[in-house]
This record gives structure tokens, C-alpha cells and sequence, in this order.
């Protein structure tokens, strides 16, 4: 693009400047003719006048003017010495003296007929030799007479000649001049050009860091922050797009792990039953194996189902006006249970009835996947209270736990699929680290806010932020 750009400037420079020189050069050569033209009339007419006052005193004193006319003439020539001229004299249709060898051809045999008025006749002729020529009959009672100049126009043609091949010279230079200039002109303007398709290329193969440096407030400028806007997105929406691939990558190991564990159990001890002669009991109990993880299988696929359901969309999400202390009613109907086999002590503490906007349904599954998580944190003989209470931006429902804590960086990975905090513990619970992605994606439909404040070995409390209704 630039070398065509170059070309094309370059050529239309040089067709402007030569068209220019060409004028400049016309209008030299028709000045200096024009000069030597007014030259030549005034020559013309001092010789004509001096040359009819001559013919007269000849004839005064009754001789012929035509017979003595070389005699005549022969002042004149030495007048025009040197100057490159000649003088012609016509009488009666006849030239009668030539002086010039610059004499053209043509009026050799006629000179130009003026039908014997005072009109002088100036052309050019271009033989040998450019020459202008300027002839003019004589007045009444002369008017058979005429007077022929020439001048020769090799000097000024030649000079002309010189001052065009200057200016030619000086046009070639100055394109010289302007094809430098041109040139590094073009490379500036280019050079962002250069460096928006240098980081174009850097970040195609991979190094998304690339940016432009931005001068000044012209449109290349601008283009230049857009560029380093764009790149910007393209680096985020690149690690984004990173992150969701390391997220499903390491969904995908960890349900490896958490299949092959139940699997290798199932299938171990099927294989007990069919190749080792067991005892009712034995059979018992490893048949209530194979069922129990199966179940934990089963558990997994359900938990799988609706995360994959939440993030779609697809579950029954009919928002409604819930109560707080209805929910609570309905979570301590399951939880209980489930806190009394570990000998929890579950508290729900109510200070008022509460309205959170939502689906009850989807509300319960959340509150009690926090509550089981709580429970599975906790000690034998531990405490939880799960609360409710007003704050400024709307209603906050606290599940509180004094189990075993978690770490700072624990927290920031709680919320993924298939993480536990404490692994052994939690598979021995038949957890599969599902729960708190429900509840995130839960939350999400909410629009509510899911924090978690814990310290190792003191407990955590996780807190839902519901807006106001």
C-alpha cells in the first residue's frame, strides 16, 4: 500500500511539475519573443523612415533611387553589423537588394504583398535557422517600395534553449527532493500502520500483552487507543476463556477421582462375592456396600442434574413472596434429623417474620446445602445456629458454625465443583463436593450475595444477602 501510494504521489508530482516547467518555459520563450519582436519593429521603422528620406533626396537631385539603392544600403549594413541581421528592399512586386543570407526561401522570388499600404507583416521562419521577419511597404508617393528586417532568433532561441534545460535540471532535483521527502513522509504516516500490524502479529501467536504507544490527539492516536482498548478485551475475554477451560478441565479430573473411588469399591467387592465363598452375613454387608455407594452415586448424578438444569435455566423458577420462618419450619424438618445422628445441636433463631423475594422450592435446597455443609464441618456435640436479621440493603440469613474452619485460600476455591476442604472427611460423609455450586448458581437466580467469614479451627459463618422486597 505505501509503495503504491508513493508511486502514485511520486507521478502526479512529476506530471504537475513538468506541466509547470512546460508553461513556465512558454511564457519565457513568448516574453523574450515578444521582445525581440518590438525590437525589430523599432529598428524597422528608424531604418524605413531614414531609408524614404534617402530615396527622396535622390530623386530631388534626378537620380534613380532604384538604380543607386546598393549605394544606398550600404550604411544601413554597416549600422547592422554585428547584430546578426539583414535588410531586404522590394520594388514594384521585386526585391531589388538582399543583404542577408538569413533571407527566407519562400519571399526569395516575392516579397509579402501588403497591397501597397502601410501595414508591416511580422513571422517567423524556421529553415536552417529560426529568423523573424518584418516587412512594410513606404508611404504615398513611395508606396512601390518595401522594407524587409530580419533578425535572427538563434541567440534567444538558444538561450531559451539553456534556461529550459535549467529549469528541467532543477525539476529533476527537486523530484529528487521530493521523493526523499516523500518518502520519509510516507514512513511516519506508515509507521503506526507498522506497529498496529506488529502487535496484530504478536498477539495472533499468542502474546496478548502487546500494546501501542499513544502520542498526541490525531486520528492515529485514536486508532492506537482503540487498538490498545481491543487488545485489552481480547487479553481478558483470552484469560476468561482460560480460566473456563482449566475450570471444566479440573471439573472433568475431579469427577474422575470421585467416580473411580466408588466404582473400584463396587466393583471390588462384586468380584469378592462372585470368586470367594462368603457367609450370609458377608454377603450382607457387602451388598450394603455396593448399595451405599451406589446410592452416592446416585446422589452425584442428581446434584449433576441440577446444577446442569440451574445453569440453563430450565428449572421451575416461579418467584414469589416467601417467609422467612416458613422456610426455617421446612429446612428443620430434614435437617434436624440429619444433625441429631452426628448430635448437633441445630438452632434456627427468628427475631421477626422476615419476606425474601424468591422460589421456595430453590430457596430450601440452599439453605439446606449450607446447613449440611455446616453439620459436616462440625464436631459431635457441636453447636449451628441458623439466623435471620434486618441490615441496611435488605435481609441477611446466617448459617453459623464452630466446626473446623477453613484457610483463606480454601474460601476462594469452595464455590467450585467437586472441591472439599477436607477430602476424607467429606467422602466419609458421602459428600461430593457439589453443594456449594448448587447454591452458587442458586444465588446467582437470586440475585443474592453468598459470603463466608472462617478461621481454622473456630468455625464459619456463611451469610445470604437478600435484597430488599
Amino acid at each position: 500500500m505505501k509503495k503504491g501510494i508513493f508511486f502514485v504521489m511520486l507521478s502526479l508530482f512529476l506530471v504537475f511539475l513538468n506541466s509547470m516547467i512546460l508553461i513556465v518555459s512558454i511564457v519565457i520563450l513568448n516574453d523574450r519573443l515578444s521582445t525581440v519582436r518590438d525590437r525589430c519593429l523599432a529598428e524597422h521603422y528608424v531604418i524605413a523612415s531614414s531609408l524614404i528620406g534617402d530615396i527622396q533626396a535622390l530623386e530631388q537631385r534626378g537620380n534613380n533611387a532604384e538604380e543607386k539603392i546598393d549605394q544606398l544600403m550600404s550604411s544601413y549594413i554597416r549600422y547592422l553589423q554585428g547584430k546578426g541581421s539583414g535588410l531586404a528592399v522590394a520594388f514594384s512586386g521585386e526585391w531589388i537588394y538582399k543583404s542577408s543570407a538569413l533571407m527566407p526561401k519562400k519571399n526569395m522570388d516575392f516579397p509579402p504583398d501588403t497591397e501597397y499600404m502601410q501595414e508591416r507583416i511580422v513571422y517567423m521562419e524556421n529553415e536552417t535557422s529560426p529568423i523573424l521577419c518584418v516587412y512594410g511597404s513606404f508611404p504615398e508617393p513611395w508606396q512601390d517600395y518595401g522594407l524587409m528586417y530580419i533578425g535572427s532568433l538563434g541567440d534567444t532561441v538558444s538561450s531559451w534553449r539553456h534556461t529550459k534545460n535549467i529549469l528541467f535540471l532543477m525539476g529533476a532535483v527537486m523530484m529528487l527532493v521530493m521523493a526523499f521527502f516523500l518518502l520519509q513522509f510516507l514512513n511516519f504516516i506508515f509507521r503506526p500502520l507498522r506497529q498496529i500490524s506488529s502487535a496484530s502479529a504478536k498477539i495472533a501467536g499468542g502474546n496478548y500483552e502487546s500494546r501501542l504507544s499513544v502520542q498526541g490527539k490525531d486520528e492515529i492516536a485514536s486508532v492506537a487507543h482503540n487498538f490498545n482498548l481491543m487488545a485489552e478485551q481480547v487479553e481478558t475475554q483470552i484469560r476468561h476463556l482460560q480460566d473456563i477451560a482449566e475450570q471444566k478441565q479440573q471439573f472433568i479430573d475431579n469427577f474422575s477421582h470421585e467416580l473411580r473411588i466408588p466404582l473400584t469399591a463396587i466393583y471390588g467387592y462384586a468380584e469378592y462375592i462372585q470368586k470367594v465363598p462368603v457367609t450370609e452375613e458377608e454377603r450382607y454387608e457387602c451388598t450394603q456396600f455396593i448399595m451405599s455407594e451406589c446410592s452416592r452415586l446416585q446422589n452425584m448424578a442428581y446434584q449433576l442434574l441440577d446444577m446442569a438444569l440451574l445453569r440453563k435455566g430450565e428449572m421451575e423458577m416461579e418467584e414469589e413472596d416467601c417467609s422467612v420462618n416458613v422456610l426455617f419450619e421446612q429446612s428443620g424438618k430434614v435437617m434436624h434429623v440429619k444433625a441429631a445422628e452426628k448430635r448437633i445441636n441445630l438452632s434456627y433463631v427468628r427475631t421477626g417474620n422476615f419476606l425474601i423475594r424468591g422460589n421456595m422450592e430453590q430457596l430450601l435446597i440452599l439453605l439446606n446445602n449450607l446447613i449440611d455443609n455446616a453439620i459436616k464441618a462440625s464436631q459431635p456435640e457441636g453447636e449451628i445456629y441458623v439466623s435471620v436479621y434486618s441490615e441496611e440493603s435488605g435481609i441477611a440469613v446466617e448459617v453459623e458454625d464452630h466446626g473446623i474452619g477453613m484457610e483463606p485460600d480454601q474460601i476462594s476455591h469452595i464455590k467450585e465443583a467437586f472441591y472439599r476442604v477436607d477430602k476424607a472427611r467429606s467422602r466419609a460423609a458421602g459428600g461430593a463436593g457439589l453443594g456449594l455450586s448448587i447454591c452458587e448458581r442458586i444465588v446467582q437466580l437470586h440475585h443474592t450475595e453468598l459470603t463466608f467469614v472462617s478461621e481454622p479451627g473456630k468455625g464459619t459463618i456463611v451469610s445470604l444477602h437478600f435484597p430488599q422486597t
